[in-house]
This record gives C-alpha cells, structure tokens and sequence, in this order.
C-alpha cells in the first residue's frame, strides 16, 4: 500500500506564500514554516525539496492568485481599462488586509540577492508574467478605441506596473484609505 500524504499540499503553499509574504524569504526560518504549515521540517524536505523549493510554489501560488483576481475584474466589465483599473484599486486597497501590503514578487524582488538568483529570477519571471498579462489588456482597450493606438503597449504595461508597485508602496503611508482613489484616477488619466 502507497503511503499517502497526510497534508494538503494546496493548503500548506497556502499558507507557506502568506507567512513568506509577511516575513520575506529570509526572514522566514524553518521553524516559522513549521510551525505555521503544522508539517515537521523532515516532511517539509519531503514534499518540498526544500525552503527555497517551499518559496517558489508560493511565488507561483501567489502569481496564480493574482492572475485569477485579474481575470475576474475582466468578467465583470466589457471595457480592458476598466477591467484595468478595477484590478489595480483592488491590489491597492486589499493590500491593507493582505500579509503585507506590499506585492509579493517586488518584496522578494528588493529582498533577494544574486546568493538566490535563482529565487530572484524567477520572481522578476512572474512579475514580466503580470506586466504581459496588463500588455494584451491594453492591446485590446486599443482595438476598442479606448487608448490611442499610437502608444506602445508594452511600454505602457510597464508603466502601469511601475504605478502599481508605487501606489501599493504609497498607501503604506497614508493612513486616509480615500487618499489613493484620486491616484489611481491619474494614473489611468495618463493611460488614455
């Protein structure tokens, strides 16, 4: 008879992204992540490989939910800006509740070193996996005459990633939540 798991695989990465995107890759030790995922550092090594194997289920999980809240925003609009926009006032204002309010992927981004290139490599990965996820958006609000068609979309979805982080960064300082609204209000101003 097989062995079988006696975790959820699904709920430990779960809970592993949110505790390495409160804390950071380093500052999370393996006894936070045995303590918080209730698994033993053996069975960790087992199922995982290791912390580092840990972290990039989360980068991915977290890249996956991301993408899911993005893909959400466009079902419930016709328009690729507003989808847009929605998407953004979310990530912005549900950073507030989240594990930190800062992304994920640029947390681990600013944290990680060349020492964990390969951990650094694969968070900018999903970051340009985002940024390409905004770019065909942006090509569509084109074709529906929302944006000038003259603007470089791929330009453009790097330039509202780069507002994003900023906005995500600069509502840690505000402590008026409706202070931000108007921002994101300029930010798709300048996209048009």
């Amino acid at each position: 008879m097989v062995n079988q798991a006696k975790y959820d695989r699904d709920a430990a990465v779960e809970k592993a992204t949110h505790l390495f995107w409160e804390k950071g890759f380093h500052a999370t030790s393996m006894r936070n992540l045995q303590d918080h995922i209730d698994m033993r550092p053996g069975s960790i090594y087992a199922a995982f490989g290791s912390k580092e194997g840990l972290f990039k289920l989360s980068l991915q999980a977290y890249t996956d939910a991301t993408q899911a809240s993005l893909q959400t925003c466009i079902q419930t609009t016709d328009s690729p800006l507003k989808a847009l926009k929605q998407f953004v006032t979310a990530a912005v204002e549900g950073g507030r509740d989240a594990p930190s309010e800062l992304c994920m992927l640029v947390k681990s981004v600013a944290e990680l070193t060349d020492s964990n290139a390969d951990l650094l490599d694969a968070a900018r990965c999903h970051l340009k996996s985002i940024e390409a996820a905004f770019q065909v958006l942006l090509q569509q609000a084109q074709a529906q005459g929302e944006i000038s068609a003259d603007i470089d979309p791929q330009r453009l979805a790097c330039f509202l990633q780069v507002q994003l982080i900023g906005l995500r960064a600069y509502a840690r300082t505000q402590a008026d939540a409706g202070s931000i609204a108007p921002l994101i209000d300029d930010v798709f101003g300048c996209l048009r």
